[in-house]
């Protein structure tokens, strides 16, 4: 366990690294010796270090395959946090060091050499057994680092991950976005890794599953209060043997505080320097701790002006477009857990969000929304109950029962207009409801050289609704359940202790789920994975996999239109086709083959520096599709021939047509099912590919630097390439590095100092460039640097009135950079790719927190 040693302040390490966080990150916390009065009974040492930090007001971390089963001695008298915590960690075998403020208990340096597999308490992000060492990358983020590095909310956060790109469901995406690239529903934010969609990255809340957002069933991380979070794990690798569907790209796991204490309250105003996106930003974390369990419960709310294209130059060639819509919201989060009997703990898990939303655009060439204009404007609200009972059985073993309810709402109105008089209106409410339920379990097996093999099983229920009620078109509404059961073990084969020459430890893993979907397809994922540490400070890790992502019930139960138009407009000569587009009934599951290799570096002369780089592949097939990109080329291009039906009977004209939900006639005269030559279905389909390959490359340096405090450093940079093969005839075609597809490179870099109560950050965000290739002639569109700087300063709990006060000055892209402009021909086009850079510009703010 030596690479775990260098925790630092609110650092989570490994795959069993668990920080006895003490209290809030902008609490006053203490620097000097003062003393306090304790009274703390024999219990675990974890709890005892716990209650200790929060007694002290001192960040006291350590690895909990450290303190193992480890009991702490009762306690009552008056100390300082360092002379309680000699006491009570007296006689372990473990000692302390001070790093910064904090407080982080190691082992004693000692000769033997015991085996090195974690075997704490703590499932992590990637594998459902307790202290697993997870196979793939994992990339971990604290609140700490997070609101040091100017990040307010958990949009921030998602926009801030190089392995995230900007498309799918997230805000501010211009019109002249395929649908399939990114949509803007409603101000939300989602992650999308890989730039695979929203739809294939699975995001969970303290490992629970949250109803899905709209219509594209994504989740809206933006909907969690950051207060409330203790950290957040990304996975960016294939997880379906263990997650289910939707975790083709990955995982993203945002864990909420277990444990405050006190009460913490926060304002923030910010705006750019260009004008728009004016935000204020209000907010409270209250907890309370007692012997046998705690509740925290967050409140946040956030309102930002819009952005306009008249503000930025870039954009004034198209004057009234909406470049960033205003909202405003109010979020409410909760986690609470108590020990009902010996062993038996209940906990809950609870969000609620509620979210205005509001963008306008010209509807005439000159871009005057006096003139007439377009308002979208939607109401959203989310609801997200998690209860859980955990029952500890004895020895290592531990059985599990959890559900989630989950409902989300959102209202929708698009209204046109003729100067103030309104010509036409829409009105849509995407309606979705989750309920699961799972029961599982995990503990050891039996002995191996290398240490306890650990198996995990769970078997569960999830069903899904979702309703979309439209004015004048017809309404869509459909359930989907599914039933699945999962298993996992791990396997330490050797170990340091065996004394093997270039065998430090040997671990293999696996994993394997059957889901069963109602209607649509029965689906086994398995995944395979090994760690082979030649040397303690080295490791290679690998794995193998398979995902998949369950058709989404807008695809499968889309409303289906039929259009007719001339035969001329889709590439033929003379007579009427009939276009059909909408869901399709019979999709099946999109399937992928994903694995990944890395090196993880953590070398003991160097405490406190991990380096890992990590290749990935990915290859997804049967995607669903719309199989004809170009309307134009329908009948005129070969290799859409399998979805045209020449001269078809009247009968099956007819059938089409009464398929459909709704038809329209573009032609200008009468419809006449004997005159149409052709039907052209363009519905879902299962027939894409796509192909996607990278590596990322992740490291952190964390120390003490003496009198001058303490330095962090993290560099996380992705580098992809990715092809997509829209059906078996059409070519392969580039995504990556293509407009409106992720670039190939992404970076970002945070160098963090902290001394005496101040916290300096520095950061710097590389997007890479991309090709615009929509005309003949292809341009290169330039890549976007931006540089933020974040300056907090905690005062001492000496400081009177500000006691417990914490002011933040915050610059986000300090030097102004602005995305390179692209060609826009239509009036409603926004003139730079939406999906990759950001119209916000600098962006100035100052805070104030305090705790109480």
């Amino acid at each position: 366990m030596t690479s775990y040693r260098n925790t630092l302040l609110h650092s989570l390490g490994g795959a069993a690294a668990f920080a006895l966080v003490a209290f809030a990150p902008n609490c006053h916390a203490s620097t000097g010796d003062e003393q306090v009065r304790l009274d703390l009974p024999a219990q675990p040492l974890g709890e005892a270090l716990r209650a200790l930090g929060l007694a002290t007001h001192r960040n006291i971390t350590a690895d909990t395959a450290e303190l193992g089963d480890r009991l702490a001695p009762p306690l009552s008298g008056i100390y300082t946090a360092e002379s309680a915590l000699r006491v009570l960690i007296a006689g372990t075998g473990l000692t302390y060091r001070r790093v910064g403020t904090a407080l982080v208990v190691v082992a004693e340096e000692r000769d033997d050499l015991a085996p090195s597999r974690p075997d704490g308490e703590i499932t992590v992000t990637g594998s459902r057994i307790r202290g697993a060492e997870v196979t793939s990358l994992v990339i971990r983020s604290d609140r700490e680092s997070l609101e040091a590095a100017g990040l307010r909310t958990m949009a921030d956060v998602a926009r801030s991950l190089p392995q995230s790109f900007g498309g799918g469901v997230n805000p501010g995406i211009g019109y002249n976005v395929p649908a399939a690239n990114g949509v803007d529903v409603g101000g939300t934010s989602s992650v999308n890794l890989r730039g695979l969609g929203s739809d294939a990255t699975l995001t969970l809340i303290n490992g629970h599953r949250a109803a899905y957002n709209g219509s594209r069933q994504g989740i809206d991380i933006s909907a969690i209060p950051l207060g409330i979070v203790e950290r957040v794990e990304v996975v960016p690798d294939g997880g379906s043997a263990l997650y289910g569907s939707d975790a083709v790209a990955g995982v993203v796991n945002v864990l909420l505080r277990p444990d405050f204490d006190g009460l913490e309250t926060r304002a923030q105003i910010g705006g750019a320097s260009n004008g728009g996106n004016f935000q204020q930003q209000y907010g409270a974390v209250a907890g309370t701790r007692w012997t046998s369990g705690g509740v925290v419960l967050a409140y946040e709310y956030l309102a930002n002006s819009a952005i306009m294209s008249d503000q930025r130059d870039y954009t004034a060639v198209h004057p009234g477009l909406t470049l960033l819509p205003g909202q405003h919201r109010h979020a409410v989060a909760a986690n609470g857990h108590q020990e009902i009997a010996p062993g038996l703990t209940f906990s809950m898990d609870a969000l609620f969000n509620k979210r205005w939303y509001f963008a306008q655009n010209p509807t005439n060439i000159q871009g005057d929304l006096e003139v007439s204009r377009l308002e979208k404007s939607s109401t959203s609200r989310s609801l997200t109950l998690g209860p859980a009972l955990r029952l500890d059985l004895g020895g290592s073993w531990q059985a599990g029962l959890s559900g989630v309810y989950g409902n989300e709402r959102l209202w929708a109105v698009s209204s046109t207009y003729t100067g103030e008089a309104p010509t036409s209106s829409g009105f849509v409410c995407y309606c979705n409801e989750l309920y699961s339920v799972e029961a599982s379990g995990d503990g050891a097996l039996f002995a191996l050289p290398g240490g306890l093999s650990r198996v995990a099983l769970g078997a569960g229920y999830r069903r899904n609704l979702f309703k979309a009620y439209q004015l004048n078109v017809a309404n869509t509404a459909a359930a989907q359940g599914s039933y699945y059961a999962y298993g996992e073990i791990n396997l330490p084969l050797l170990s340091r202790a065996q004394g093997i020459w270039g065998v430090d430890r040997l671990n293999l893993s696996g994993a394997i789920r059957y889901e069963r979907y109602s209607g649509i397809a029965s689906v086994a994922t398995p995944k395979l994975g090994i760690v082979y540490a030649p040397l303690a400070d080295l490791a290679l890790k690998a794995n193998w996999g398979r995902s998949f992502r369950a058709p989404t019930m807008y695809q499968l139960h889309q409303v289906r239109l039929a259009s007719l138009y001339n035969a001329a407009s889709l590439g033929g000569a003379g007579g009427t086709a009939l276009y059909l587009t909408g869901g399709n009934g019979d999709l099946k599951p999109e399937h992928a083959r994903t694995w990944s290799a890395s090196l993880e570096y953590k070398p003991r002369a160097v405490p406190g520096l991990e380096v890992q780089v990590s290749y990935f592949s990915v290859v997804y097939k049967d995607r669903i599709v719309t199989p004809i990109v170009y309307l134009s080329q329908a009948l005129g291009n070969a290799i859409y021939a399998d979805y045209v039906t020449s001269q078809p009977t009247t009968s099956a004209v007819q059938q089409a047509v009464a398929g459909a939900g709704v038809f329209y006639n573009y032609t200008g005269a009468a419809y006449d099912p004997a005159n149409v030559g052709f039907i052209v279905d363009n519905a879902n389909v299962n027939a894409g590919r796509q192909d996607i390959h990278g590596i990322d490359l992740l490291a952190r340096y964390e120390g003490d630097i003496g009198d001058w405090g303490s330095l962090g450093v993290v560099v996380n940079t992705s580098y992809l390439t990715s092809h997509q093969q829209l059906t078996p005839e059409a070519i392969r075609m580039p995504l990556a590095g293509r407009l409106f597809n992720p670039p190939h490179w992404r970076s970002r870099a945070d160098v963090t100092w902290r001394a005496a109560g101040a916290t300096l950050n520095a950061s710097v965000s590389h997007v890479g460039g991309v090709t615009d290739a929509r005309a003949s002639q292809s341009r290169k569109v330039a890549g976007m640097t931006t540089f933020d700087l974040t300056l907090d300063y905690v005062f001492g709990r000496d400081a009177g009135p500000l006691s417990g006060v914490s002011l933040n000055l915050s610059a986000q892209n300090l030097f102004n950079a602005r995305p390179d402009a692209i060609v826009a021909p239509s009036y409603y086009e926004t003139a730079y790719d939406t999906t990759n850079y950001s119209a916000i510009g600098r962006f100035l703010s100052i805070g104030v927190t305090k705790s109480w």
